[in-house]
């Protein structure tokens, strides 16, 4: 009895530490990261399990450090890159975040809207983006921050069906193993096209500024003041790892699904996630194909209010205007407006003929150009004394930071690089 109190009040106390890293981990397997990762199995089948190893300490190092500067400054990143850096460095950063964000808006909620058009045809893609479009309108703007976020918390639960797919086939788990930590490099233009896409899909800018911004929320919404300390960098280290995890398994379990399915039965082009899941349907059953269809509902209505409050963060924090999941829509109307208008042009990407592939090709060369800049800044700002005091960057998050720079400026190159070759 003693000790299954123990266990209870143990849980209770890891749960109360997740939060912010939660959410922005898992937040970071959106519709249009599945569809990336679906291609990827289809096209090379294991060949890139290694690839959720290798990213996974890169991404916990980069995203623990602009949780330390939300923490530390009690502030969002755009604040203090505008406090302390040339203004360009910020106007820059806008100029090619807002568009990357907004294609990527644009990309989840057709997605979102073609599932759900799967599973009940008679009602049409447009109206059920449509129909998401304002449910996401709706809780952003009706419910305070407390309540998004613990929305936010629940949905991320929707990320865990993609981990039940691979086992409702049969695999050669010796296979798998050995491809997870033996990388696989194949030096070809497709291969190499689909490394950087993993990389630019996995460790993306705006989820920088989101998680900078929602720990200093975090740090303002504290019921009572409290003073930066060890436990409370220790609890933000617990969060941001936990939540990195998360998105890794599942990203490592969707490539695993799509390499054991789709490869398997020669299906190796998947432009959308529709595709992937229409192609399971006949191959691993109705089950699996539900389930995949309702992660990308549940994975989406969790990144968009991510990926549209980044962007309004963002433009707030550099115009000095009232921003707050917490405010009511009188209090803070520019920020709202911000995200109503960025849901509404994703909405329209569709009815201007952009398709949900071409708005990750664009997005994903504007992240890849933004992101080794950004990494740059997020390092200087980390050892920086004058801004983080005695909270400044360790070594091994340093040695992780630096690798992640020249990974993503190699990622950058190469991006720019196949549009033109």
């Amino acid at each position: 009895m003693e000790e299954k109190k123990r266990f209870t009040t143990t849980l209770k106390r890891f749960l109360t530490m997740l939060g912010p890293g939660l959410i922005t981990g898992a937040s970071d397997d959106d519709p249009s990261g599945i569809a990336t990762y679906s291609q990827a199995g289809a096209q090379f089948g294991y060949a890139t399990l290694w690839t959720a190893v290798l990213t996974f300490p890169l991404m916990a190092a980069i995203q623990g450090m602009c949780a330390r500067i939300g923490i530390v400054t009690t502030e969002g990143l755009t604040v203090t890159l505008k406090k302390h850096y040339p203004k360009s460095i910020l106007y820059v950063m806008l100029l090619f975040s807002f568009p990357a964000i907004t294609l990527n808006i644009g990309a989840d909620i057709q997605a979102m809207g073609a599932v759900a058009h799967m599973m009940v045809p008679q009602v049409p893609t447009f109206a059920f983006s449509i129909l998401f479009t304002a449910i996401l309108m709706f809780v952003i703007i009706q419910y305070p921050y407390q309540k998004v976020a613990m929305i936010l918390k629940w949905l991320c639960l929707s990320v865990l069906l993609y981990i039940i797919v691979p086992f409702m086939v049969k695999q050669d788990w010796a296979t798998v193993l050995k491809s997870t930590f033996i990388p696989t490099i194949h030096f070809n233009k497709d291969f190499l096209i689909i490394l950087v896409a993993i990389l630019g899909t996995t460790i993306s800018p705006y989820l920088f500024f989101w998680q900078a911004t929602m720990e200093a929320e975090d740090m303002a919404h504290s019921q009572k003041k409290v003073f930066v300390d060890k436990q409370i960098l220790t609890n933000m280290k617990v969060d941001v790892n936990v939540g990195m995890l998360l998105s890794n398994v599942v990203m490592f379990f969707m490539i695993l699904a799509a390499g054991s399915v789709l490869y398997k039965a020669g299906i190796h082009q998947i432009d959308t996630v529709d595709q992937a899941a229409k192609a399971l349907e006949p191959l691993a059953g109705k089950l699996t194909y539900l389930i995949f269809t309702l992660g990308i509902i549940g994975t989406g209505l969790l990144a968009i209010p991510v990926l549209a409050g980044s962007q309004s963060y963002m433009l707030s924090e550099t115009f000095g205007w009232e921003a707050g999941l917490d405010k009511k829509f009188p209090q803070a109307k520019a920020f709202y407006i911000t995200i109503i208008l960025s849901l509404l042009v994703g909405l329209c990407l569709d009815m201007i003929g952009i398709s949900p592939i071409q708005a990750l090709i664009y997005t994903a060369i504007l992240y890849g150009i933004t992101a080794p800049v950004l990494i740059a800044i997020v390092l200087h700002i980390g050892n920086n004394k004058k801004v983080m005091g005695d909270f400044t960057n360790s070594k091994l998050s340093n040695i992780l930071g630096v690798i992640t720079l020249l990974l993503m400026t190699v990622a950058a190159v190469a991006v720019v690089y196949f549009q033109f070759a």
